[in-house]
């Protein structure tokens, strides 16, 4: 039986700063084929460790942390609060591992965890009055997701602060949806279970917010060659 206080030590001492360097150099979101495959290898690796097969943690990290940082980072604009959401989530996921149902999809389960925990934090951080800034060159990883031509790419900095200002202002639910889908690679269904709504409302929340984004970038254009 592992214990988690190792296994923590371990990814916090070996994998811990390779997580974030890798968030912080890719912003750009993976394509749906490779966050299908790494969906199916998680899927794998997680029947093995809710089997009793230790060793199969490792790969889950490798296959799962990425994106929590990116989907935690997203939220709290903060590295080291970042890194111990992910600590966190694989936390309860360990614990939970006996119950975890063989052939369920580990990949909205641990979203959903991770998710729950934010919540928490941003309750805490209410109650305390801290709210932290938002981080414009996060919003470069959104302009993928919106189909864009390549003259509207070429003012990318430009784009990214719009973007990014545009998507603050999108309810919470729209947002959210937008980003589990367009950026951490989620299905429709996979984000509902997240979300704890229905298929056909993330469907609705993503549309809105693409078309909401797609309209602020394409007026700020219009403007520019005005």
């Amino acid at each position: 039986m592992i214990e988690w206080t190792t296994i923590g030590t371990y990814q916090d001492a070996v994998r811990g700063s390779a997580t974030r360097d890798r968030a912080a150099r890719a912003p750009l979101p993976a394509a749906p084929e490779d966050l299908r495959s790494s969906d199916a290898a998680a899927d794998a690796a997680m029947d093995r460790y809710a089997s009793g097969e230790d060793a199969a943690f490792a790969e889950l990290y490798d296959l799962l942390s990425p994106r929590l940082y990116a989907f935690a980072f997203r939220s709290t604009r903060n590295h080291c609060e970042a890194e111990d959401l992910v600590q966190q989530t694989l936390l309860k996921m360990h614990c939970a591992r006996g119950r975890f149902i063989r052939g369920a999809g580990v990949v909205p389960w641990a979203f959903s965890i991770a998710r729950r925990l934010m919540i928490d934090r941003a309750r805490r951080a209410k109650v305390r009055g801290t709210n932290e800034a938002s981080d414009p060159g996060e919003a470069i990883a959104q302009l993928a997701a919106l189909d864009l031509s390549a003259d509207e790419l070429v003012h990318g900095k430009l784009l990214a602060k719009i973007i990014q200002d545009e998507v603050e202002r999108l309810p919470p639910g729209n947002r959210l949806a937008f980003e589990l889908v367009k950026q951490d690679g989620l299905t429709h269904a996979e984000a509902a279970k997240v979300l704890g709504t229905t298929v056909m409302a993330v469907k609705l929340r993503t549309h809105r917010s693409c078309a909401a984004l797609r309209c602020a970038l394409r007026k700020s254009l219009d403007a520019e060659k005005a």
